[in-house]
């Protein structure tokens, strides 16, 4: 995926095993100025190596998840001393920022910047080429389509059985179903069958026989997907996994819904909560109204207010690359 989306970028390469040898042998062999990190990955080696051998470390679109939260408390001594070899946090929200300066008790420079996630750009397809992969697809015109994306094993059996009783109601429904892990699509068309769900997989859709549950087998194309929907269920959330990424539904202008585990995105959902630009789904009745995309006016007003609420949260990039610029002529500047 890097390769594909990051042709600009001169090398792209795994991160470096967390032992100090082969840390000390990256940085040698590299040596960057600045050293950014991403989100939540703070390997003490890697960190310990960054402030020792670049001259400026940043953490970019940072976040501390509840189950992080309660783990660094426990041990904040230690977490501290780690994260003590960042010189600039740049979190998500202010949340993320009082956790962490409750584990530095002061000590870190941290700036609520926003969600670089946020800044989300993502193909914008013509109505002629959603029809086109409706008809590739074998969706015929006036169905309306359900996709749920990213899902987690333990939440395709939820679904699949509420769309199984939707469907008794209403025939004129499809879903789409995008598992997080493509390897496991098999898996997930066993599930469906077992619901007496006519089944087909993204790489063999057959022209002459219909379905009602889609199964994606393929990698990248869940944008795709969101654009041709008329409803969004976010996966990962039915279970206690932490919910997945609800911005690519809203760039689409897309009603979204989701469990109530997002604890991954917790501030978003909640924004998109109070928005009225998303539900909640707390039951399998729940799931079954979803189906049944009751009220289609209520549905694009939703839509329109998940577009909206994502505009609003724009701005984190432009400030995010002003810090990481500051850092750059921090580092070229002459050591004395």
């Amino acid at each position: 995926m890097a390769n594909d989306k990051l042709k600009e970028a001169d090398h792209i390469f795994f991160a470096p095993l967390d032992f100090s040898c082969i840390v000390r042998r990256f940085f040698k062999s590299l040596r960057p100025d600045v050293f950014l990190l991403a989100e939540s990955e703070f390997w003490p080696n890697l960190l310990r190596g960054a402030s020792r051998w670049t001259r400026g470390v940043a953490l970019i679109n940072g976040r501390i998840s509840d189950r992080s939260f309660n783990r660094y408390k426990k041990i904040r001594p230690l977490a501290k001393k780690v994260l003590k070899n960042i010189e600039v946090f740049l979190v998500q929200t202010e949340k993320d920022k009082k956790r962490l300066e409750k584990i530095g008790k002061n000590v870190f420079r941290i700036e609520a910047v926003g969600n670089l996630k946020s800044e989300i750009e993502l193909p914008l397809l013509k109505e002629e080429e959603i029809s086109n992969l409706k008809k590739e697809l074998r969706i015929t015109e006036g169905k309306k389509v359900i996709v749920a994306g990213s899902t987690r094993r333990g939440e395709e059996e939820k679904l699949l059985n509420a769309f199984a009783k939707a469907k008794e109601v209403k025939e004129d429904i499809l879903l789409i179903l995008v598992p997080r892990h493509p390897q496991r699509a098999e898996e997930v068309v066993r599930l469906s069958q077992h619901c007496g769900l006519s089944t087909q997989r993204r790489t063999s859709v057959f022209q002459n026989k219909e379905w009602d549950v889609l199964v994606i087998d393929t990698l990248g194309e869940l944008p795709k997907f969101y654009a041709l929907a008329d409803v969004t269920f976010v996966g990962g959330s039915l279970i206690p996994w932490g919910g997945h990424n609800l911005l690519e539904p809203a760039f689409y202008k897309k009603p979204i819904f989701f469990g109530p585990h997002m604890n991954n995105f917790s501030f978003l959902a909640k924004k998109f909560i109070y928005s009225q630009a998303a539900q909640v789904i707390e039951d399998e009745k729940d799931l079954v109204d979803m189906f049944l995309a009751k009220k289609e006016e209520n549905l694009t007003e939703m839509g329109n207010k998940a577009k909206k609420t994502l505009n609003s949260l724009q701005g984190a990039t432009e400030k995010t690359i002003g810090i990481i610029e500051d850092l750059m002529q921090k580092a070229r500047q002459p050591s004395r």
